[in-house]
């Protein structure tokens, strides 16, 4: 019984390649609970974001309704979205590639992992 290689065409290789390492953000989202002061706190103590650099996000949250506080590899920002959940806070995980709020990105914490 002779067994044959397994040959994988390269644009599936790219393709399982390119999702698994695509990247991701985390958005937090603006909420009638938390105060301001709180979602500035937040951002510091758990992303590290300097003072000002929090306040800032904070202050896209409460105008723009949303920003974006972290992109990387999607178990990471994962992980992020489920600890912004743990203070409380409204968050979501997104493609980076969906187009949508590109506010953050520059200023926001790069977790890529890879």
């Amino acid at each position: 019984m002779s067994s044959a290689p397994h040959v994988v065409e390269p644009d599936v290789q790219e393709r399982a390649r390119s999702a698994v390492h695509s990247l991701w953000r985390t958005v937090v989202h603006d909420d009638p609970v938390n105060t301001m002061d709180y979602v500035t706190w937040v951002f510091h103590s758990y992303f590290g974001f300097p003072v000002p650099l929090a306040r800032r996000r904070m202050l896209e949250v409460h105008t723009l309704g949303r920003a974006t506080v972290s992109t990387g590899v999607r178990e990471r920002m994962e992980v992020d979205v489920t600890a912004m959940h743990s203070y409380g806070l409204r968050a979501t995980l997104e493609s980076v590639g969906d187009g949508a709020d590109g506010a953050g990105g520059a200023d926001g914490i790069d977790r890529g992992g890879s």
